[in-house]
Protein backbone atom coordinates (compact mmCIF):
# COMPACT_ATOMS: atom_id res chain seq x y z
CA UNK A 1 0.00 0.00 0.00
CA UNK A 2 2.76 2.23 0.61
CA UNK A 3 4.19 1.61 -2.67
CA UNK A 4 1.12 2.34 -4.45
CA UNK A 5 0.54 5.57 -2.12
CA UNK A 6 3.84 6.93 -3.19
CA UNK A 7 3.03 6.08 -7.07
CA UNK A 8 -0.09 8.01 -6.75
CA UNK A 9 1.62 10.85 -5.24
CA UNK A 10 4.03 11.27 -8.25
CA UNK A 11 1.05 10.63 -10.54
CA UNK A 12 -0.80 13.58 -9.01
CA UNK A 13 1.82 15.37 -8.97
CA UNK A 14 2.72 15.27 -12.72
CA UNK A 15 -1.07 15.77 -13.39
CA UNK A 16 -0.87 19.18 -11.78
CA UNK A 17 2.01 19.59 -13.79
CA UNK A 18 0.15 19.14 -16.59
CA UNK A 19 -2.69 20.90 -15.52
CA UNK A 20 -0.74 24.34 -14.90
CA UNK A 21 0.79 24.05 -18.05
CA UNK A 22 -2.07 23.71 -20.22
CA UNK A 23 -4.30 26.48 -18.39
CA UNK A 24 -1.15 29.52 -18.75
CA UNK A 25 -0.70 28.26 -22.19
CA UNK A 26 -4.16 28.26 -23.27
CA UNK A 27 -4.79 31.72 -21.32
CA UNK A 28 -2.08 33.67 -23.00
CA UNK A 29 -2.83 32.76 -26.66
CA UNK A 30 -4.50 35.71 -28.66
CA UNK A 31 -8.37 36.30 -29.39
CA UNK A 32 -10.85 36.84 -26.73
CA UNK A 33 -12.82 33.45 -25.76
CA UNK A 34 -15.87 35.15 -25.16
CA UNK A 35 -16.32 36.31 -28.63
CA UNK A 36 -15.58 32.87 -29.44
CA UNK A 37 -18.05 31.42 -27.65
CA UNK A 38 -20.95 33.69 -28.40
CA UNK A 39 -19.97 34.17 -32.15
CA UNK A 40 -18.69 37.56 -33.91
CA UNK A 41 -22.16 39.11 -34.48
CA UNK A 42 -23.26 38.84 -31.01
CA UNK A 43 -23.60 42.27 -29.26
CA UNK A 44 -21.02 43.86 -26.39
CA UNK A 45 -23.61 43.18 -23.42
CA UNK A 46 -23.83 39.68 -24.27
CA UNK A 47 -20.23 38.87 -24.76
CA UNK A 48 -19.36 40.99 -21.47
CA UNK A 49 -21.73 38.56 -19.85
CA UNK A 50 -20.00 35.52 -21.35
CA UNK A 51 -16.88 37.16 -19.91
CA UNK A 52 -18.18 37.28 -16.62
CA UNK A 53 -19.62 33.57 -16.75
CA UNK A 54 -16.30 32.54 -17.76
CA UNK A 55 -14.49 34.37 -15.10
CA UNK A 56 -12.35 36.49 -17.71
CA UNK A 57 -12.94 39.12 -15.66
CA UNK A 58 -10.94 37.89 -12.79
CA UNK A 59 -7.07 38.31 -12.33
CA UNK A 60 -5.17 34.95 -14.21
CA UNK A 61 -4.15 33.68 -10.64
CA UNK A 62 -7.45 33.58 -9.19
CA UNK A 63 -8.79 32.34 -12.78
CA UNK A 64 -6.33 28.75 -12.74
CA UNK A 65 -8.04 28.59 -8.68
CA UNK A 66 -11.35 28.17 -10.29
CA UNK A 67 -10.55 26.22 -13.02
CA UNK A 68 -8.63 23.79 -10.65
CA UNK A 69 -11.73 23.68 -8.39
CA UNK A 70 -13.55 22.66 -11.99
CA UNK A 71 -12.06 20.29 -12.72
CA UNK A 72 -11.26 18.47 -9.69
CA UNK A 73 -13.40 15.62 -8.58
CA UNK A 74 -13.81 16.97 -5.05
CA UNK A 75 -14.84 20.62 -4.79
CA UNK A 76 -15.89 23.71 -2.94
CA UNK A 77 -18.95 25.05 -4.24
CA UNK A 78 -21.47 27.48 -3.25
CA UNK A 79 -25.08 26.33 -2.90
CA UNK A 80 -27.25 28.32 -5.02
CA UNK A 81 -29.00 27.41 -7.89
CA UNK A 82 -25.79 28.80 -10.72
CA UNK A 83 -23.82 25.84 -9.24
CA UNK A 84 -26.61 23.23 -9.17
CA UNK A 85 -27.73 24.41 -12.85
CA UNK A 86 -24.07 24.24 -14.05
CA UNK A 87 -22.81 21.45 -12.25
CA UNK A 88 -24.04 17.64 -11.74
CA UNK A 89 -22.75 16.89 -7.94
CA UNK A 90 -23.50 15.39 -4.44
CA UNK A 91 -23.03 16.99 -1.36
CA UNK A 92 -19.97 15.46 1.40
CA UNK A 93 -19.80 18.07 3.75
CA UNK A 94 -21.73 21.40 4.40
CA UNK A 95 -19.34 23.85 5.47
CA UNK A 96 -21.38 27.06 5.78
CA UNK A 97 -22.88 29.06 2.65
CA UNK A 98 -19.97 26.28 0.98
CA UNK A 99 -20.28 22.88 0.27
CA UNK A 100 -17.86 20.26 -0.15
CA UNK A 101 -18.80 18.02 -3.24
CA UNK A 102 -18.24 15.03 -5.05
CA UNK A 103 -18.18 15.65 -8.88
CA UNK A 104 -17.96 14.94 -12.70
CA UNK A 105 -14.67 17.31 -13.45
CA UNK A 106 -16.02 20.31 -15.65
CA UNK A 107 -14.14 21.52 -18.63
CA UNK A 108 -16.17 23.93 -19.74
CA UNK A 109 -18.34 24.23 -23.05
CA UNK A 110 -17.33 23.33 -26.41
CA UNK A 111 -16.87 27.37 -28.65
CA UNK A 112 -18.70 25.06 -31.86
CA UNK A 113 -21.13 23.05 -30.50
CA UNK A 114 -22.38 25.08 -27.10
CA UNK A 115 -22.40 21.21 -25.19
CA UNK A 116 -19.81 20.26 -22.54
CA UNK A 117 -16.55 19.38 -23.40
CA UNK A 118 -16.94 16.10 -20.82
CA UNK A 119 -19.41 14.82 -22.80
CA UNK A 120 -18.08 15.19 -26.51
CA UNK A 121 -15.10 13.69 -25.45
CA UNK A 122 -17.18 10.60 -23.70
CA UNK A 123 -18.87 9.89 -26.81
CA UNK A 124 -15.40 9.97 -28.77
CA UNK A 125 -13.27 7.87 -26.49
CA UNK A 126 -15.03 4.32 -26.93
CA UNK A 127 -13.63 4.87 -30.66
CA UNK A 128 -10.03 5.35 -29.47
CA UNK A 129 -10.36 2.94 -27.03
CA UNK A 130 -11.30 -0.27 -29.77
CA UNK A 131 -8.67 1.29 -32.51
CA UNK A 132 -5.60 1.40 -29.66
CA UNK A 133 -6.36 -1.91 -28.35
CA UNK A 134 -6.51 -3.69 -31.72
CA UNK A 135 -3.89 -2.03 -32.74
CA UNK A 136 -1.90 -3.11 -29.72
CA UNK A 137 -3.59 -6.44 -30.18
CA UNK A 138 -1.99 -7.51 -33.74
CA UNK A 139 1.24 -5.66 -32.90
CA UNK A 140 1.88 -8.08 -29.28
CA UNK A 141 1.05 -11.06 -31.10
CA UNK A 142 2.62 -10.36 -34.26
CA UNK A 143 5.79 -8.53 -32.72
CA UNK A 144 6.13 -11.31 -30.12
CA UNK A 145 6.09 -14.28 -33.20
CA UNK A 146 8.33 -12.93 -35.33
CA UNK A 147 10.80 -11.72 -32.22
CA UNK A 148 10.65 -15.57 -31.39
CA UNK A 149 11.30 -16.66 -35.02
CA UNK A 150 14.46 -14.30 -34.93
CA UNK A 151 15.59 -15.47 -32.35
CA UNK A 152 14.96 -19.43 -32.94
CA UNK A 153 16.68 -18.77 -36.44
CA UNK A 154 19.41 -16.56 -35.48
CA UNK A 155 22.15 -15.46 -38.70
CA UNK A 156 19.21 -16.95 -40.74
CA UNK A 157 17.49 -15.16 -43.69
CA UNK A 158 14.78 -15.63 -41.31
CA UNK A 159 16.45 -13.79 -38.76
CA UNK A 160 17.64 -10.96 -41.24
CA UNK A 161 13.98 -10.55 -43.00
CA UNK A 162 12.44 -10.39 -39.30
CA UNK A 163 15.13 -7.69 -38.32
CA UNK A 164 14.77 -5.52 -41.63
CA UNK A 165 11.18 -6.00 -41.84
CA UNK A 166 11.33 -3.84 -38.10
CA UNK A 167 13.87 -1.60 -38.96
CA UNK A 168 11.53 -0.46 -42.16
CA UNK A 169 8.42 -0.85 -39.45
CA UNK A 170 10.60 1.64 -36.95
CA UNK A 171 11.40 4.45 -39.41
CA UNK A 172 8.22 4.60 -40.58
CA UNK A 173 5.66 7.34 -39.40
CA UNK A 174 1.83 6.60 -38.53
CA UNK A 175 0.58 8.86 -40.76
CA UNK A 176 3.08 7.94 -43.46
CA UNK A 177 2.15 4.40 -43.33
CA UNK A 178 -1.51 5.31 -42.73
CA UNK A 179 -1.28 6.88 -46.21
CA UNK A 180 0.35 4.22 -47.90
CA UNK A 181 -1.94 1.51 -46.78
CA UNK A 182 -5.25 3.14 -47.27
CA UNK A 183 -4.13 4.07 -50.98
CA UNK A 184 -3.03 0.31 -51.93
CA UNK A 185 -5.68 -1.79 -49.62
CA UNK A 186 -8.69 1.19 -49.68
CA UNK A 187 -8.33 2.00 -53.57
CA UNK A 188 -5.95 0.66 -55.56
CA UNK A 189 -7.10 -3.10 -54.17
CA UNK A 190 -10.95 -2.04 -53.43
CA UNK A 191 -12.27 -4.65 -55.51
CA UNK A 192 -10.72 -7.51 -54.08
CA UNK A 193 -10.06 -6.16 -50.41
CA UNK A 194 -13.42 -4.48 -50.22
CA UNK A 195 -12.12 -2.27 -47.81
CA UNK A 196 -12.63 1.45 -47.58
CA UNK A 197 -9.95 4.43 -47.27
CA UNK A 198 -12.26 5.69 -44.50
CA UNK A 199 -15.01 4.64 -42.48
CA UNK A 200 -15.76 4.63 -38.81
CA UNK A 201 -16.70 1.89 -36.51
CA UNK A 202 -19.74 2.97 -36.43
CA UNK A 203 -21.86 3.78 -39.62
CA UNK A 204 -25.21 5.42 -40.24
CA UNK A 205 -27.73 3.92 -42.82
CA UNK A 206 -31.05 6.22 -43.52
CA UNK A 207 -32.53 2.38 -43.75
CA UNK A 208 -31.03 -0.11 -41.57
CA UNK A 209 -29.95 2.45 -38.61
CA UNK A 210 -26.69 2.82 -36.95
CA UNK A 211 -24.90 -0.57 -37.04
CA UNK A 212 -21.36 -1.69 -36.57
CA UNK A 213 -19.16 -2.08 -40.14
CA UNK A 214 -16.06 -4.40 -38.14
CA UNK A 215 -13.84 -4.11 -41.73
CA UNK A 216 -13.54 -0.48 -41.09
CA UNK A 217 -11.26 -0.87 -38.28
CA UNK A 218 -8.65 -3.28 -39.70
CA UNK A 219 -6.58 -0.75 -41.74
CA UNK A 220 -6.40 1.77 -39.38
CA UNK A 221 -5.42 -0.54 -37.06
CA UNK A 222 -2.61 -2.11 -39.18
CA UNK A 223 -1.44 1.21 -39.86
CA UNK A 224 -1.58 2.44 -36.27
CA UNK A 225 0.30 -1.19 -34.86
CA UNK A 226 3.03 -1.18 -37.56
CA UNK A 227 5.56 0.55 -35.34
CA UNK A 228 5.08 -0.63 -31.73
CA UNK A 229 5.02 -3.98 -34.14
CA UNK A 230 8.58 -3.56 -34.83
CA UNK A 231 9.74 -2.55 -31.55
CA UNK A 232 8.02 -4.94 -29.68
CA UNK A 233 10.01 -7.74 -32.34
CA UNK A 234 13.04 -5.92 -32.04
CA UNK A 235 13.21 -6.33 -27.97
CA UNK A 236 11.68 -9.78 -27.99
CA UNK A 237 14.42 -11.12 -30.15
CA UNK A 238 16.90 -9.50 -28.05
CA UNK A 239 15.97 -10.36 -24.46
CA UNK A 240 15.00 -14.06 -25.59
CA UNK A 241 18.51 -14.22 -27.06
CA UNK A 242 19.98 -13.07 -23.56
CA UNK A 243 17.80 -15.67 -21.89
CA UNK A 244 18.72 -18.70 -23.83
CA UNK A 245 21.95 -18.70 -23.02
CA UNK A 246 21.15 -18.92 -19.58
CA UNK A 247 22.93 -21.96 -17.66
CA UNK A 248 18.99 -23.37 -16.56
CA UNK A 249 18.37 -23.25 -20.51
CA UNK A 250 20.81 -25.67 -20.73
CA UNK A 251 20.11 -27.76 -17.91
CA UNK A 252 16.56 -27.92 -19.64
CA UNK A 253 17.44 -29.15 -23.25
CA UNK A 254 19.62 -31.65 -21.11
CA UNK A 255 16.51 -32.94 -19.51
CA UNK A 256 15.61 -33.57 -22.82
CA UNK A 257 12.42 -31.08 -22.92
CA UNK A 258 11.59 -30.14 -26.73
CA UNK A 259 12.04 -26.74 -27.90
CA UNK A 260 8.83 -25.07 -27.77
CA UNK A 261 8.16 -26.69 -24.24
CA UNK A 262 11.80 -24.53 -23.30
CA UNK A 263 10.79 -21.79 -25.37
CA UNK A 264 7.54 -20.76 -24.42
CA UNK A 265 7.60 -22.59 -21.26
CA UNK A 266 10.56 -21.40 -19.31
CA UNK A 267 12.35 -19.04 -21.40
CA UNK A 268 9.59 -16.54 -23.13
CA UNK A 269 8.09 -15.21 -19.53
CA UNK A 270 11.27 -14.33 -18.55
CA UNK A 271 12.55 -12.45 -21.63
CA UNK A 272 9.02 -9.95 -21.57
CA UNK A 273 9.66 -7.50 -18.81
CA UNK A 274 11.16 -4.87 -21.60
CA UNK A 275 8.02 -6.34 -24.10
CA UNK A 276 5.83 -5.78 -21.42
CA UNK A 277 7.60 -1.69 -20.79
CA UNK A 278 7.25 -1.31 -24.27
CA UNK A 279 3.76 -2.29 -24.65
CA UNK A 280 2.39 -0.48 -21.86
CA UNK A 281 3.71 2.74 -23.38
CA UNK A 282 2.60 1.77 -26.37
CA UNK A 283 -1.06 1.68 -25.60
CA UNK A 284 -0.83 4.82 -23.93
CA UNK A 285 0.30 6.46 -25.77
CA UNK A 286 -2.65 5.13 -28.44
CA UNK A 287 -5.08 5.22 -25.91
CA UNK A 288 -4.45 9.01 -25.83
CA UNK A 289 -5.40 9.74 -29.43
CA UNK A 290 -3.65 8.96 -32.48
CA UNK A 291 -4.57 12.08 -34.28
CA UNK A 292 -3.06 11.93 -38.09
CA UNK A 293 -4.00 7.90 -38.66
CA UNK A 294 -7.94 8.77 -37.11
CA UNK A 295 -7.51 11.42 -38.87
CA UNK A 296 -7.14 9.99 -42.58
CA UNK A 297 -9.23 7.22 -42.24
CA UNK A 298 -12.06 10.01 -40.89
CA UNK A 299 -11.82 7.09 -37.54
CA UNK A 300 -14.40 9.19 -35.06
CA UNK A 301 -12.31 8.95 -31.71
CA UNK A 302 -10.53 11.69 -29.54
CA UNK A 303 -7.32 12.03 -32.17
CA UNK A 304 -9.86 13.34 -35.45
CA UNK A 305 -11.91 15.35 -32.56
CA UNK A 306 -8.97 17.28 -31.14
CA UNK A 307 -7.48 18.27 -34.62
CA UNK A 308 -11.07 19.14 -35.77
CA UNK A 309 -11.14 21.44 -32.60
CA UNK A 310 -7.47 22.56 -33.21
CA UNK A 311 -8.90 23.46 -36.95
CA UNK A 312 -12.09 25.95 -35.43
CA UNK A 313 -9.73 27.12 -32.41
CA UNK A 314 -12.14 25.39 -30.09
CA UNK A 315 -10.01 25.94 -27.12
CA UNK A 316 -12.10 23.95 -24.26
CA UNK A 317 -12.39 20.90 -26.22
CA UNK A 318 -8.40 21.07 -27.27
CA UNK A 319 -7.40 21.77 -23.51
CA UNK A 320 -10.31 18.66 -22.35
CA UNK A 321 -8.26 16.23 -24.89
CA UNK A 322 -5.20 17.27 -23.66
CA UNK A 323 -5.99 16.62 -19.81
CA UNK A 324 -7.33 13.23 -21.03
CA UNK A 325 -4.18 12.18 -22.93
CA UNK A 326 -1.95 13.27 -19.86
CA UNK A 327 -4.46 11.30 -17.48
CA UNK A 328 -4.80 8.10 -19.48
CA UNK A 329 -0.86 8.14 -19.91
CA UNK A 330 -1.03 8.44 -15.87
CA UNK A 331 -3.36 6.03 -15.21
CA UNK A 332 -1.51 3.24 -17.58
CA UNK A 333 1.92 4.08 -16.18
CA UNK A 334 0.32 4.07 -12.69
CA UNK A 335 -1.10 0.35 -13.26
CA UNK A 336 2.24 -0.91 -15.07
CA UNK A 337 4.47 0.24 -11.95
CA UNK A 338 1.81 -1.84 -9.68
CA UNK A 339 1.97 -4.81 -11.91
CA UNK A 340 5.50 -4.61 -11.66
CA UNK A 341 5.50 -4.82 -8.11
CA UNK A 342 3.30 -7.70 -7.97
CA UNK A 343 5.44 -9.64 -10.60
CA UNK A 344 8.87 -8.53 -8.51
CA UNK A 345 9.14 -7.48 -5.15
CA UNK A 346 12.40 -5.96 -5.63
CA UNK A 347 10.73 -3.07 -7.41
CA UNK A 348 8.29 -2.14 -4.13
CA UNK A 349 11.77 -1.54 -2.40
Amino acid sequence: MRFVARRLRYSLLVLLGVVTVVFFLFNVLPGDPARLLMGQRSDLATIENARKEMNLDKPMLTRYFLYLNDISPISIYKKDAAAQAKYDYVRLLPMGDNTLALKWPYLGRSYRTKREVSLVLTEALPGTIILALAAIAIATVGGILLGVLAALKKNTWMDTGAIAASVAGVSMPSFFAGLVIAYFFGYLLHSYTGLNMTGSLWEYDPFTGRHIVLKNLLLPALALGIRPLAIITQLTRSALLDVLSQDYIRTAYAKGLSTGRVVFRHALPNALNPVVTAISGWLAELLAGSFFVEYIFGWKGIGKLTVDALDKFDFPLVMGSVLLTAFIFIIVNLLTDMLYGWLDPRVRL
